[in-house]
């Protein structure tokens, strides 16, 4: 039986949209296929360490970092100016995409990005001491973009691709690698957006 929160997930995108959801920005500053360096701007994520798999890490993280968006948080006094539902006791925060995931530690990291209307005073807090948020600074991004199943075949063949262009490129690789996926499980498999994103070192500054 598929754990609940990955049915829980699949019918939130569907209700929504993909359209409806909002992704991160980035500015794509070299492509080669469906290979790209892209430069991302500063974000605040909310994130939590979950036991498991490559492929069900996500699914036992989603109802916890759902619960945080949904309300299970601290309204903070800026809040309240900015938006009418901060009267309430908690606040909903918009969904985002992707849904992200690395191994740290043993662990998988599972994250989802804050609204850019966000900053580190104004994000509510979580009630769950599992889920935290932080900062990531601005970052150069290789990523390598591919459809089909939510697998670790697929994700270990995309991430073994991308390493090597990056070092035919030169680049020198600066964290672990991160799983990015944009669709609904119930999406047709040719017609999902999946990534691997590997952070690199900048060969020159932002411009």
């Amino acid at each position: 039986m598929k754990n609940k929160y990955y049915l829980l997930f699949s019918s939130i995108l569907i209700l929504t949209g993909c359209s409806s959801v909002k992704e991160s920005k980035y500015s794509v500053i070299e492509k080669d296929g469906s290979l790209e360096v892209r430069d991302y701007a500063p974000q605040i994520i909310a994130e939590t360490a979950i036991d498991g798999t490559l492929e069900n890490a996500g699914n036992k993280a989603f109802g916890r970092l759902f619960s945080y968006i949904s309300g299970n948080n601290q309204s903070q006094a800026k809040i309240a100016m900015t938006a009418p539902v901060s009267q309430q006791a908690s606040e909903k925060i918009s969904m985002t995409a992707p849904v992200s995931q690395k191994k740290k530690d043993d662990k998988w990291l599972i994250s989802f990005m804050m609204p850019v209307s966000y900053t580190m005073k104004t994000i509510p807090k979580p009630k769950d001491s599992r889920v935290f948020i932080r900062q990531i600074p601005e970052q150069r991004i290789a990523a390598i973009r591919y459809s089909g199943s939510w697998s670790a075949e697929a994700y270990n063949k995309n991430k073994s691709a991308l390493e090597s262009w990056i070092k035919k490129k030169e680049f020198i690789i600066s964290d672990e690698p991160v799983w990015a996926r944009y669709n609904s499980p119930f999406t047709l498999w040719f017609l999902r957006r999946n990534e691997v994103l590997i952070p690199i070192k900048k060969l020159s500054p932002l411009p």
